[in-house]
């Protein structure tokens, strides 16, 4: 499943979504809204990690997000082409019942493409004040430029590319007009959008493995009534293990006492997680035990094959087994295919806090899993209570663990939180 941020106006990521649902196979769109463009720079940054590409609006929170992260090459934005400024003009006499022939207009381009587009229909502007800017510009100066013609007479409506330009021009009772993609052009983006992501995962040439253990298998084979029947359930196993190789288009290898091992490429294992979850569970129910997974995706063999060691490693810890992922750049995924996955790394690169983290004998894949946790959550502060249930563990390693973060100064208690009912009331935290 790819998982795609949607971003732009709440008015356009709707219309976006909307078109989206015609392409939603294998693709999770994700609104993430925004009121003022210059948020785009804070979604991109903050989620980055938890999505596979980007599709934008329009050109401005692009080139605002291209900006924020140094590269574009997972990004993608709506194509607005002259319909739009046709329409615009259009709507304009047909609400005001006459030609208008003066008009304010703000670009991201360049005036010869708006000449262009007036001379292919043969539109005569006898007045056309032209403002182009670039995607740092403060909104309020569009707004200055537009209404201060208006307010001298001398234009008789406004066209603008900034939503909230626009609300403000309507308030003030200016003709005014959004400049934004018709319903076709959204749809044609997305459709070469969605195709280009579909591509770019099928040429990926990274290895994946999954490794798949069958838990307390020596103790289920000699629980078994009869060899006959540990033989039929080894049957089963293989059998559920070799359909799912043939979705994963990978090879099958038993390692022995309940472990198994597929081999496949990155993309199509990522696409057939749905399928993986399915097998597990039929696995488990048939075996009566429980069955822990780890991916591992890499460059090479090994390093595909180390990955999933680690991966394999870390759902065994976990009471409930989730399927655990770990990519080539150290990213691990906890509860794979479940909507509150967790992505976090074990790998750290501010030097002050791996001091901290190594003063106080704390994993970085300890902290980093923390602080996921609390951006997923949307949480500022915290307690014990709340990492032992999220994380898995018990409250009293919650406790260790929160300890440690505070004497190095990487956290500090915040408060206390309010009981209902009896009881000492629960200590809050947060990072630092």
């Amino acid at each position: 499943m790819f998982k795609i941020g949607v971003v732009g106006p709440k008015k356009s990521v709707e219309r976006i979504l909307a078109v989206a649902k015609e392409f939603d196979q294998g693709m999770n769109f994700i609104p993430y809204p925004y009121t003022e463009t210059k948020e785009t720079e804070k979604i991109v940054r903050e989620n980055d990690q938890y999505v596979d590409h980007w599709l934008f609006s329009g050109p401005i929170p692009y080139m605002v997000a291209k900006n924020a992260m140094g590269t574009d090459k997972r990004m993608e934005y709506i194509y607005a082409t002259e319909s739009s400024i046709y329409k615009g003009f259009l709507e304009m006499v047909y609400s005001q019942r006459k030609l208008i022939d003066r008009v304010s207009i703000d670009m991201l381009l360049s005036t010869t493409y708006m000449e262009d587009s007036l001379r292919t229909i043969n539109i005569s502007v006898s007045n056309l004040y032209m403002k182009t800017f670039d995607a740092s510009i403060d909104p309020n100066e569009l707004l200055d430029f537009h209404m201060e013609l208006w307010n001298e007479k001398k234009t008789d409506g406004a066209m603008t590319c900034y939503p909230t330009v626009y609300q403000a021009l309507v308030e003030a009772g200016i003709p005014a007009y959004w400049i934004s993609p018709s319903e076709m052009e959204i749809h044609q983006t997305v459709r070469v959008f969605v195709e280009k992501v579909r591509t770019s995962y099928f040429k990926d040439t990274q290895i994946g493995i999954e490794m798949i253990e069958v838990e307390q298998f020596d103790r289920i084979k000699e629980g078994a009534k009869t060899p006959y029947h540990w033989q039929y359930l080894e049957l089963r196993i293989k059998e559920a293990l070799i359909k799912l190789c043939e979705q994963l288009d990978g090879s099958l290898l038993e390692q022995g006492n309940g472990r198994y091992v597929i081999f496949s490429s990155r993309g199509t294992i990522e696409r057939e997680i749905p399928i993986l979850q399915e097998t597990i569970a039929y696995l488990a129910k048939e075996a009566d035990t429980t069955v822990a997974v780890g991916i591992g995706f890499g460059e090479t063999a090994f390093a595909a094959e180390m990955n999933a060691h680690r991966a394999l490693r870390q759902s065994k810890e976990k009471a409930t087994r989730d399927i655990v992922m770990v990519q080539d750049d150290g990213t691990i995924v906890e509860w794979v295919g479940q909507e509150e996955e967790l992505v976090y790394s074990y790998r750290a690169d501010d030097s002050e806090i791996l001091e901290k983290l190594k003063k106080g004998n704390i994993s970085v894949k300890t902290y980093k899993k923390l602080d996921a946790l609390l951006q997923k959550m949307g949480w500022v502060d915290f307690t014990t209570k709340d990492l032992a249930k999220y994380l898995q563990m018990s409250e009293r390693n919650a406790q260790r663990i929160v300890a440690d973060l505070c004497a190095v100064e990487l956290a500090e208690c915040s408060g206390e939180e309010s009981q209902a009912t009896r009881g000492r009331p629960s200590k809050l935290y947060r990072l630092l």
